[in-house]
């Protein structure tokens, strides 16, 4: 199961991008951000399951990331896959970072956000 350290350290190895926490409100957001532009690649959060939807108050680790509009459809209908928390739900999409979705599918969407948020 991949958590946020897991994404932090590959986001860190692959685009040198360390997590900044820009809310004060929510120490615990963390987002990850292009070194030039300082634009947002991913957006990881920990949120009650009653706020997306889920049953239940638990907590769930999410990360936010930026997908091609035509995936973001076919991707809401699996395991793990949310409409976007915070966020334009026609171009991003919530990540259940739960072990539902494989690390290998988390590390090519956040290939894919880094590569649309340029």
């Amino acid at each position: 199961m991949i958590n946020r350290n897991d994404v932090f350290a590959y986001a860190k190895k692959k685009f040198q991008a360390d997590p900044d926490y820009p809310f004060e409100k929510f120490p615990n957001y963390a987002v990850l951000r292009h070194a030039d532009s300082e634009k947002w690649f991913a957006l990881l959060m920990r949120v009650p399951r009653s706020k997306l939807g889920l049953e239940g108050d638990a907590e769930l680790e999410i990360i936010d990331l930026k997908v091609a509009p035509e995936k973001v459809g076919h991707l809401r209908t699996r395991e793990g896959f949310l409409p976007a928390y915070h966020m334009n739900k026609e171009h991003w999409l919530t990540v259940a970072l739960d072990g539902s979705v494989s690390a290998s599918e988390i590390h090519d969407l956040l290939d894919e956000s880094y590569e649309l948020t340029k």
